[in-house]
């Protein structure tokens, strides 16, 4: 079975910006990493204890679609961005939620199994950038930070494009991430629904966050959202099934 490769739907993205995430299905891990239909899955994470020969046949898989290696980042939930260009050369794998490119070929990378990936590039595509935004980056400021960084590069009007992530009726969280957004900006608060009987207990909606943290930003055309890892088996979900892969969410200048 070939890669099954989502494809963003980004009006006005500009001809010379490629972008993809990848799903579950085509690649060579087996069991919890499988494809959960009787195939091989397409795990791209070497830290979530696969076998690393099918991790690596994956990878090799993805990168014979694109025009070199991704970027590749250790993902540790903050808020540090780096430019993608010198990951490659890197001696050591940077810790790092975010990155940005102005070169043509040069691919940012991020992988996620329910947080939030989020894309970037400007309307004269001229740099581009993707983001790992699980609840605490995106609290703490990682879209803030790779927007930040595109526009010292020279990034005009930017446009970003949310992956598929956990749905507002999946992500269930507590009064710890509600406070550790309203705290800073009360009208988060619109973000969360109550569960009923349950105190202090909410689900959350971080499409939502996402879009509002844009648009303070001044970042207001924003695509994607709606699809979620959890209830749709197409995608990994570390909160469905704990043991599990990782996909991936790639931009690139052609």
């Amino acid at each position: 079975m070939s890669m099954e490769l989502l494809i963003p739907d980004w009006p006005n993205a500009p001809d010379n910006v490629g972008a993809l995430s990848t799903l579950r299905r085509g690649g060579h891990s087996q069991g919890s990493y499988s494809d959960d239909a009787g195939g091989g899955g397409l795990n791209l994470g070497m830290h979530v204890h696969d076998t690393p020969e099918h991790v690596e046949h994956n990878r090799y898989l993805l990168r014979s679609i694109l025009p070199a290696q991704p970027a590749w980042l250790n993902q540790v939930h903050g808020i540090n961005v780096v430019d993608a260009a010198g990951v490659a050369d890197a001696s050591v794998t940077p810790s790092a939620d975010a990155s940005v490119a102005t070169a043509p070929g040069v691919v940012c990378a991020m992988m996620t199994a329910d947080c939030l990936p989020v894309l970037f590039c400007d309307v004269g595509g001229q740099v581009v950038g993707a983001a790992h935004a699980g609840w605490r980056g995106l609290a703490a400021g990682v879209l803030e930070q790779a927007v930040v960084a595109m526009r010292a590069r020279g990034a005009g009007e930017i446009l970003a494009w949310l992956g598929p992530a956990i749905g507002p009726q999946q992500f269930e969280v507590g009064q710890d991430v509600l406070d550790a957004f309203a705290d800073v900006d009360p009208v988060c608060r619109s973000a969360f629904v109550p569960i009923v009987g349950r105190e202090g207990k909410y689900f959350a909606d971080i499409y939502q966050l996402a879009r509002r943290k844009l648009a303070l930003l001044d970042v207001d055309r924003v695509a994607g959202g709606g699809l979620c890892t959890v209830s749709d088996r197409r995608f990994y979900s570390y909160r469905r099934d704990k043991i599990t892969g990782r996909m991936a969410s790639l931009i690139w200048l052609r």
